[in-house]
């Protein structure tokens, strides 16, 4: 394939053909920000198909209100957003039987500018690549520092990727092909996805767009905790699943989250039975901190702030790790892990 422009554009949207384009959103209470959401996509796709997941506030009338299509989601089953996802999708398929093109999108994201004829250009003229993000921007990045690291964590480089996140345009067919996501999963049900589509012989692809705005409302430290448990639960299921070589599906993530989260305190726990001496090793975790914003840019305080996280990430990380194989040795099913 030959390379890519970092700013695939030169066109207008309407030269996309729009019937093409099918979306499917996901939420729960998510009020005027849902609004917001399906008031962007409505007017450049064949339909719009918004899943509610059990709200209890006018989500659903909402949407209604709009003149989109409404299903409400079965809550007598354990509920993932894979699921829902799916259910999106195949109501989707039967409004518009021949749509190629399906945009995922959570209710708390809106579109921004024409990403949806951008991507749908870009898949038009790339055949071999089944999926394709841009850059997610959070929208009130200023309002606490987990808000901004979430919008550090989405400014990737633009090219050929491993996966994507929940907000991405997928081709239907090879989406069907592989099945579409695994409804078990709690967490971490796209990258996985992406494994099973790059193993079929399609390719990833972020572009360096503007892609959606995203509201993390996430101000408080428990919220960020509670997030950084969801990624270590899908480490540790994700490497379970595909971790063998050649993948290594998420392995280094969770050693990574295994040994900073829980070997080392283990170990300098028990070394400082013998002398509390030993308790001078913990002095490796800021030296860890300054070492990962030395190599980012240690003059930039938002760098600064990211370095900090990322090692403490390690302890929630490992907690959901370890929440995963307590729940498979118990046979247990994972409920949901939400941080809002």
């Amino acid at each position: 394939m030959e390379p890519v422009p970092e700013n695939p554009h030169g066109f207008e949207a309407d030269e996309v053909n729009r019937s093409n384009i099918g979306v499917v959103v996901i939420g729960r209470n998510e009020g005027e920000r849902l609004g917001r959401c399906l008031r962007s996509v409505q007017s450049d796709t064949a339909a719009v198909v918004y899943v509610d997941s059990g709200s209890s506030d006018d989500s659903a009338m909402l949407a209604s209100a709009i003149g989109v299509e409404v299903l409400l989601l079965d809550m007598s089953l354990p509920f993932t957003a894979a699921r829902a996802r799916n259910t999106g999708l195949r109501r989707l398929r039967e409004l518009q039987p021949d749509v190629q093109y399906v945009q995922f999108i959570d209710g708390d994201c809106e579109l921004i500018g024409d990403w949806l004829a951008t991507a749908c250009r870009f898949l038009d003229e790339h055949h071999d690549v089944a999926v394709v993000c841009g850059r997610l921007r959070e929208r009130f990045p200023q309002r606490s520092i987990y808000n901004l690291l979430c919008d550090m964590e989405w400014n990737r480089p633009a090219g050929e990727v491993r996966a994507c996140g929940g907000i991405a345009m997928m081709r239907v067919e090879v989406l069907a092909a592989a099945g579409g996501f695994r409804e078990d999963l709690i967490a971490g049900e796209e990258p996985e996805l992406c494994v099973r589509i790059r193993a079929g012989g399609a390719r990833i692809w972020r572009l360096a767009d503007d892609m959606a705005w995203h509201d993390a409302a996430m101000l408080h430290f428990g919220q960020w905790w509670r997030r950084a448990i969801r990624a270590g639960y899908a480490y540790a299921e994700g490497s379970l699943l595909h971790g063998g070589p050649p993948e290594r599906h998420y392995v280094p993530e969770a050693r990574r989250a295994l040994v900073w989260g829980a070997g080392l305190p283990l170990l300098i726990a028990v070394l400082s039975l013998n002398s509390p001496s030993w308790w001078v090793l913990l002095l490796i975790y800021p030296a860890q901190m300054l070492r990962l914003a030395w190599r980012d840019g240690i003059g930039q305080r938002e760098r600064r702030w990211r370095a900090v996280f990322l090692v403490l990430s390690r302890f929630p990380e490992a907690q959901g790790m370890l929440r995963f194989w307590l729940n498979r040795w118990r046979r247990q099913r994972g409920a949901l892990i939400e941080y809002k």
